[in-house]
């Protein structure tokens, strides 16, 4: 945002004088205690006063003690609990003019003429009816008497600002609402125990999810879980779809899998309009088939349990965003929705949103479903079209006459067998013979290379670690011996699932090409690290597992036996519960990232933490001491509870034992502290519903591209790519997926340190400090604008 013709605004002093209300409405989603807690503490940072209003907009209506003062400590403790604290409910009473009435009078009294609201669409839609109403409510309330002129003159406009909080993700304008990535790890935790269960007794599951008119969470799931086929609203199957699943079903048995998985969103319908139930699906298969079928519906327990890390990070910046949308606001600007696009927070006009979101139900009721498609957006769109080609189409019985080899190359990191799978997968769709190469260059250089196919990878989505297996070795040393391999298994394309070596690695294939013709293939880079610190690339392939890992409590499994050490006791939610039960307790715990700090950040935002250390922003001894002096004050507050998180190479001098002996010497008699260690439990796990879905869209759209390359670079039946455009990374940078010389990569990459030399990230290192209470300056001049919802983004990435 430009600054303001006055000179710069200093956020620190931007709510002077000024009140904030947030409030939650309609149906709880996890992750809107995070968005609250960021409302308050940064509402507080500016100078503002905060006010909770409890039980959404019945609170607002009813008064009293529904609306009172926040404080920094009343947001403690609620960033890992599902739900929402200060309530939410249904109001019939806000829909009269009677009762929004008493919700002003009660504002005004109160001098409160900012008002957050976090909800779906209807609860959106009403805050807008309630500014435009605003100018005419006063005035009706100083007439009889309700209000003073002098309150009047003092609130005579009113901000809105909207978050979405709805586990359905059916906003249009936003890529994620708070709240669906949560909801979709309680569905896949219940998908991937159903999924052992049905192969032990060859079962066909049907899974109903919600999401009601919206096919998201569907989708999303059988993206991630492979399913064999998936119903959702916004595009009914054709009218002989019975057959269809029927003969689908029948192949997946018969390609050896001992278990089918049938997605349903709960406002699924056919082509005219008649729902498709659950029940209708179980009774087909069994007549048809006569499989043993099963139903689950998984109904509320999708909205409940802990927030995942993406959400928590989610609402906290959006939070931020919001704060600042309502005191940068003025009479004339539009009530706006905040949220994030890619990596970016966005203001949209909440009415423009609103106006598509409804245009979608529209398109649908008219038969225009191709339409409802586009008008979910973009991010919709596209894992449309890679699940109707990952399940609906089989490979052609005519061939291409390229062989395209995959490989993991650097530390396992989950979502790589997603994107293998995927890779595979769409290259057998294109006609290409696909190889799978094992333990990363060496395994090329040593020959341990095999064809894989279809069924193959059937299950892969769901597992952490690398199926193919996967080192550290660089290939320069074994140059002569992977040209040999390349010839020999006749590889037209190469596609390098990895971490920094990967792109290191594939550094070097390109430095070798100028001796050794065999190198000059299309080479493609996708990252996949824990470490996220690929350049090329705002997120990596199994970063989120990873987060997950350190910030939340997932559901306890039933006893084994004998017992498996809980890794989640370990985990930043649990240590903090031990903490909150024992008083003045401080943990430090290691995280993993090697020179990169994107772990501990993120998960500092995500868990609520005092302090993160990092190598990206250099610390002294005055600085550890400043934060021992802040744990200090804050344990004479009714807080008495502190979290560290320390990135493993910070400081070679500062380390983990370092830091916490000189927290344990000068918190004596004050606080005492704990470590904990995370290590190699962050690189394993089932990988999060973002990873498998992230993983399986990266490696379908690394096939698209290397098939094009192939055939740019074939000149009578042989293959020869030299060009700086014949090997690139394919990264998320902002919004979309690009594809970037590796070459060019370069010059943006510290090697030494081995890190991007900018990483967008480190602009949210101020917000985990204010959230933490401390007294920095936030730079506002990043900022987010307000856009403008176009039909000109409603347009796929790419064709895959």
């Amino acid at each position: 945002m430009p600054p303001s013709p006055e000179g710069p605004q200093h956020a620190e002093t931007l709510g002077v004088g000024k009140a904030i209300a947030v409030l939650t409405s309609g149906g709880d989603a996890q992750g809107m205690n995070a968005a609250v807690r960021a409302v308050v503490r940064v509402g507080i940072y500016t100078g503002a006063k905060v006010f909770f209003v409890c039980e959404g907009y019945q609170g607002l209506v009813d008064g009293g003690d529904h609306i009172r003062e926040a404080t920094w400590e009343s947001v403690s403790m609620m960033l890992q609990l599902g739900g929402t604290v200060i309530g939410s409910a249904r109001c019939q009473d806000f829909r009269a003019r009677e009762g929004r009435l008493r919700a002003a009078r009660n504002l005004v009294k109160r001098g409160i003429t900012n008002l957050c609201v976090i909800g779906g669409d209807g609860s959106l839609t009403g805050a807008d009816t309630f500014r435009a109403e605003w100018g005419g409510l006063l005035a009706e309330l100083l007439k009889t008497g309700g209000i003073t002129a002098e309150e009047a003159q003092r609130s005579s406009h009113l901000n809105i600002v909207g978050m979405v909080g709805s586990i359905d993700n059916d906003f249009c304008g936003t890529d994620m609402t708070i709240g669906t990535d949560s909801a979709l790890h309680r569905i896949i935790e219940i998908v991937d125990a159903i999924t052992t269960t049905a192969q032990s007794h060859q079962r066909t599951f049907v899974l109903e999810v919600m999401g009601r008119h919206c096919g998201y969470l569907a989708l999303i799931t059988a993206l991630a879980c492979g399913a064999d086929w998936v119903f959702i609203p916004e595009s009914p199957p054709e009218d002989d779809w019975e057959e269809h699943l029927c003969r689908r079903l029948a192949e997946t048995r018969d390609g050896g899998s001992r278990l089918n998985i049938i997605i349903v969103a709960e406002g699924a319908i056919d082509k005219h309009g008649k729902a498709i139930t659950s029940d209708d699906i179980k009774a087909l298969v069994v007549k048809r088939l006569g499989y043993d079928t099963r139903v689950t519906i998984l109904g509320h327990v999708q909205r409940g349990g802990t927030p995942s890390a993406f959400d928590r990070i989610l609402a906290s910046r959006m939070g931020v965003e919001a704060v600042m949308a309502l005191l940068e606001g003025t009479p004339d600007t539009p009530a706006c929705v905040v949220s994030l696009s890619g990596n970016q927070a966005v203001r949209l006009p909440l009415m423009e949103c609103v106006q598509v979101t409804k245009d979608v139900t529209t398109a649908m009721n008219e038969g225009r479903f191709e339409d409802a498609v586009k008008l979910r957006g973009r991010s919709f769109q596209n894992n449309w079209n890679v699940y109707k080609l990952l399940a609906h189409i089989r490979p052609p019985a005519t061939k291409s006459g390229y062989t395209v080899a995959v490989m993991n190359v650097g530390a396992p990191a989950a979502g790589m067998n997603a994107a293998v799978r995927a890779t595979v997968r769409i290259g057998l769709i294109h006609g290409h013979r696909m190889l799978a190469v094992h333990d990363g260059f060496e395994g090329l250089a040593f020959g341990m290379v095999e064809e894989i196919g279809w069924n193959t990878v059937g299950s892969w989505t769901g597992l952490g670690g690398s199926k193919l297996g996967t080192k550290r070795t660089l290939p320069k040393k074994y140059f002569e011996e992977i040209s040999a391999n390349i010839s020999k298994f006749g590889i037209h394309g190469l596609i390098i699932i990895g971490g920094f070596e990967a792109f290191t690695g594939g550094l070097e294939m390109v430095e070798g090409r100028a001796r050794f013709e065999e190198l000059c293939i299309p080479l493609c880079i996708v990252p996949a690290t824990v470490s996220n610190n690929v350049p090329g690339s705002d997120f990596s392939i199994g970063a989120d597992t990873a987060l997950n890992t350190i910030t939340t409590v997932r559901p306890q499994r039933p006893p084994q036996n004998p017992p498996v050490p809980n890794t989640i006791t370990t985990t930043c939610d649990l240590i903090k519960q031990s903490a909150a039960g024992t008083k003045r307790r401080v943990f430090i715990i290691e995280t993993m990232g090697g020179f990169c700090g994107y772990l501990a950040t993120m998960a500092g935002l995500a868990a609520g933490a005092d302090a993160a250390y990092i190598f990206e922003e250099p610390f002294s001894s005055r600085d550890l001491q400043a934060n021992v002096d802040h744990l200090t004050e804050k344990m004479k507050t009714t807080v008495k509870r502190g979290l560290v998180l320390r990135n493993e190479r910070c400081n070679e001098n500062y380390t983990t034992d370092f830091i916490y002996n000189l927290y344990s010497e000068e918190g004596k008699g004050i606080f005492d502290c704990r470590k904990n260690i995370l290590g190699h439990m962050q690189q394993g796990g089932s990988p999060t519903p973002f990873d498998r879905n992230f993983g399986t869209k990266m490696g379908a759209k690394a096939v698209a591209w290397i098939t094009g390359k192939i055939k740019e670079c074939s000149r009578h039946g042989r293959i020869f790519a030299n060009t700086a455009d014949s090997a690139c990374l394919l990264g998320m940078r902002k919004r979309s997926l690009v594809f970037q010389p590796i070459a060019e990569l370069r010059q943006q990459t510290d090697f030494e340190h081995r890190i991007p030399k900018e990483q967008w990230w480190l602009r949210l290192r101020p917000i985990l400090k204010i959230l933490a209470k401390y007294n920095i300056e936030l730079d506002t001049s990043e900022t987010a604008h307000l856009e403008h919802l176009t039909r000109k983004v409603l347009v796929p990435e790419a064709t895959l």
